[in-house]
C-alpha cells in the first residue's frame, strides 16, 4: 500500500524503532508523520508500538512466571531454527 509519496506501510513498519528511538532524518521523519496522518492503519500500529514499548520498559524478570519464562525461551528457539 502506498499512502505517502513513496513510503509504504511495510516501510513504515521496518522504520518504527528507528522513529520512536529518534533515528530518522529530517526528511524521513516527515515522510513517516505525514504517512501517519493518512494512514489509519499504521497510526495504530505505532500508538501499540508505544504502549508495548511502555509497558514491557516497566516489566522485571522477577514479575514473569517461570513457566511463562521457559515457554517464551523454548518459542525463541524453535522459531531461530525454523
Amino acid at each position: 500500500m502506498l499512502i505517502s509519496e513513496d513510503l509504504t506501510c511495510q516501510e513504515l513498519v521496518e522504520l518504527v524503532t528507528e522513529y520512536l528511538e529518534g533515528g530518522l532524518s529530517s526528511t524521513d521523519r516527515d515522510r513517516f508523520e505525514q504517512h501517519i496522518v493518512l494512514c489509519d492503519g499504521c497510526a495504530v500500529y505505532l500508538e501499540q508500538m508505544r504502549t508495548t514499548i511502555s509497558l514491557t520498559g516497566s516489566l522485571t524478570e522477577e514479575a514473569i512466571p517461570a513457566e511463562t519464562q521457559a515457554g517464551l525461551l523454548g518459542l525463541f528457539r524453535d522459531w531461530k531454527q525454523g
